[in-house]
Order: C-alpha cells, then sequence, then structure tokens
C-alpha cells in the first residue's frame, strides 16, 4: 500500500477509563467504560469512536461511488451501531457494526446498490472484511 496520510493517536492513564488525543489537538478525549460495562459512562468509549469513524468513512466511500455513477445523494446520510460483546468461546471480546444508509431521494433498489458499492471499497468495510460481522442496510427515512 503507498500510504496517502497516517492518523495517530495516543491513550494514557487506564485504558478505556483514560484519555486519548492525537498529537494536533483535535482530538483529545476523556474515555469512560459505559455505564452497560459497568463504568460510570462519563466520557467517550473507543466504540463510539470506532462508530463515528466508519460513518464518515462510509459516507464518502458512498458519495466517491455515487460520483463516478453521476448520481446526486442529496441529503443523504450514514449512522453506524458498534457492538461489542463476549466471544462465543467466551475468550475475549468482539465487535459487530450494522451500518444504516438513507438516500431519501433515490428509489430503495438504486440506494442499495450504491450502498453495495460504497461497502466494497470503503477502508474501513475493507479493514473488518472477513473479521467481524459488518450489515449494512437502506433505510427510506
Amino acid at each position: 500500500m503507498d500510504s496517502l496520510y497516517t492518523a495517530e493517536a495516543l491513550s494514557t492513564g487506564a485504558g478505556r477509563n483514560g484519555r486519548t488525543a492525537t498529537p494536533d489537538g483535535t482530538i483529545d478525549l476523556q474515555l469512560a467504560v459505559p455505564t452497560s460495562m459497568g463504568g460510570d459512562g462519563k466520557g467517550a468509549n473507543p466504540e463510539q469512536l470506532f462508530a463515528a469513524g466508519y460513518a464518515a468513512c462510509f459516507h464518502s466511500a458512498l458519495q466517491g461511488v455515487a460520483r463516478k455513477a453521476k448520481v446526486d445523494l442529496g441529503d443523504s446520510s450514514v449512522g453506524a451501531r458498534v457492538s461489542i460483546g463476549r466471544n462465543d468461546d467466551g475468550e475475549g471480546f468482539g465487535l459487530a457494526v450494522e451500518l444504516e444508509v438513507t438516500i431519501p431521494d433515490l428509489p430503495h433498489e438504486q440506494a442499495q446498490e450504491l450502498a453495495d458499492a460504497a461497502h466494497r471499497v470503503c477502508p474501513y468495510s475493507n479493514a473488518t472484511r472477513g473479521n467481524i460481522p459488518v450489515t449494512v442496510t437502506v433505510s427510506d427515512d
């Protein structure tokens, strides 16, 4: 791979109950374990950061495939849900992702074709493919 950009972040403190920041200061967040996992939930968590990154990256991929197909996405959006849970074997944890694509001005079938194409080219989709379950759903609203 010929790298076009490299992001950096540093985690300090107690990991999920610590702090994460980028060297340029654009991200500087207190982290906290979610209440559903026994924490106080008074901070961001890695799953939220992953969801935000995946949603933004997938939306850019969607816009790219639409541009190539000369299709106007109008007021499109992509939502991401990242779940964490124990692996089936009880050893460690795993993730699952649900992406919800909304393209209000396109017929459902055409929107699904664009979402499927975006899933083939999105770097996050390529990184997770075969590693964790990722579901892409097109919603009409």
